[in-house]
């Protein structure tokens, strides 16, 4: 099958500047995830797409390829993954390219290995999904989770009040870190969360939101900790 890799990583960020290309323990971040790309060897091309010349020049360094920019339209505040996603897949069927899947691997996320790339590719073409994306469990369980107003706290769900926390359906969220796309029902629907997505469950150590100064810093604590778990279980 012809597999797509696309790093969505444009020039205008505004909370961390430059954050798509910000050196994280040595390297830019996006790196990460170019690396990743490249070794899982699932893809007929790995493709970065941004508005940055610089961004660009960088992803062609650690083997990217940069085949086009990306436009306005989809380089501003308000464009989704899903826009970002589809202008490719529509630039690339201008050059008569049609790929079977589509992982969109985010620039901000060192903790994606080749593994877990591998691992989802399988249970999106073994069972068919539309999508499969990696998930978190939550830390806590949201079935216990209060709410403010005015000061006074109260539960959102009260029945859950006496509830044990191992008694409880442990929920997840969305890690951040790449989404598997089945071409053809992307095509048809243009979004990365179906009725008939996948997924797999990875752990609190291999994934963090990087939206801060603050959530770089224990990006970079939990990297060194996930590096020294691995070579202990060497």
């Amino acid at each position: 099958m012809a597999n797509l890799a696309i790093i969505p990583a444009r020039g205008g960020s505004k909370r961390i500047p430059r954050k798509n290309i910000k050196p994280f323990l040595g390297k830019p971040i996006i790196a990460y995830s170019i690396e990743a790309a490249l070794k899982s060897n699932l893809f007929e091309e790995v493709m970065v797409s941004t508005d940055d010349e610089e961004i660009a020049e960088i992803a062609l360094q650690y083997g990217a390829k940069v085949p086009f920019l990306r436009n306005d339209e989809t380089a501003n505040d308000f464009a989704v993954l899903a826009d970002v996603v589809q202008e490719v897949v529509s630039n690339y069927k201008k050059q008569n390219k049609i790929f079977d899947n589509i992982c969109c691997i985010l620039p901000t996320a060192p903790f994606v290995k080749s593994n877990k790339i591998i691992e989802a590719y399988k249970k999106l073409t073994d069972n068919n999904f539309d999508s499969v994306f990696p998930v978190l469990e939550f830390s806590f369980p949201i079935q216990r989770s209060l709410k403010m107003n005015d000061d006074k706290v109260t539960m959102v769900w009260s029945e859950n009040l006496n509830a044990r926390s191992q008694d409880l359906e442990p929920r997840y969220h969305d890690s951040g870190q790449f989404y598997w796309l089945e071409y053809t029902a992307f095509s048809a629907g243009k979004k990365l969360f179906t009725d008939n997505s996948g997924a797999i469950v990875i752990s609190e150590l291999h994934a963090q939101d990087i939206d801060t100064e603050t959530d770089w810093k224990l990006a970079e604590i939990k990297y060194k900790l996930m590096l020294n778990d691995q070579k202990c279980n060497l």
